[in-house]
């Protein structure tokens, strides 16, 4: 099963061992779940870091660095889906483009915008309800 790490998820996870979204980010990595992340998130986490955590932008590269290479890092389609403006933040469109487009099966996000949205394909969810998945 395919995982899509959004941004949030990431942060949190980097900031925040031990937490719930780091416990959702490692399940992800791990079989039976391939973990992705978009190259529009990295770049994103680098300007949020730098703008809100100037003083961990060490840890974060540290926690990146060791998830790259368990995690597939996909490209941002140039073409937009149908179904992409559904989402009411035009920054997470191309996230749920990409998602599609590299065939995941689930959004893992905190993000109030993917999970108003309606969608239900990739199924967007929570990191407490993934974790709770079996």
């Amino acid at each position: 099963m395919r995982v899509l790490i959004d941004t949030n998820i990431i942060i949190s996870a980097a900031y925040s061992k031990g937490g719930i979204p780091y416990q959702a980010f490692k399940k992800a990595v791990e079989p039976p779940f391939e973990g992705l992340i978009c190259e529009q998130s990295l770049e994103e986490l680098r300007r949020v870091c730098n703008r809100k955590f100037p003083d961990k932008i060490h840890a974060f590269e540290h926690f990146i660095s060791a998830a790259l290479p368990v995690v597939e890092v996909i490209p941002v389609p140039s073409s937009k889906h149908p179904d992409e403006d559904k989402i009411n933040d035009p920054d997470d469109r191309p996230i749920y483009r990409a998602a599609v487009k590299s065939g995941a099966d689930i959004i893992l996000s905190g993000d109030s915008h993917f999970l108003k949205s309606g969608l239900n394909t990739p199924k967007i969810m929570k990191a407490a309800e993934f974790l709770a998945l079996t």
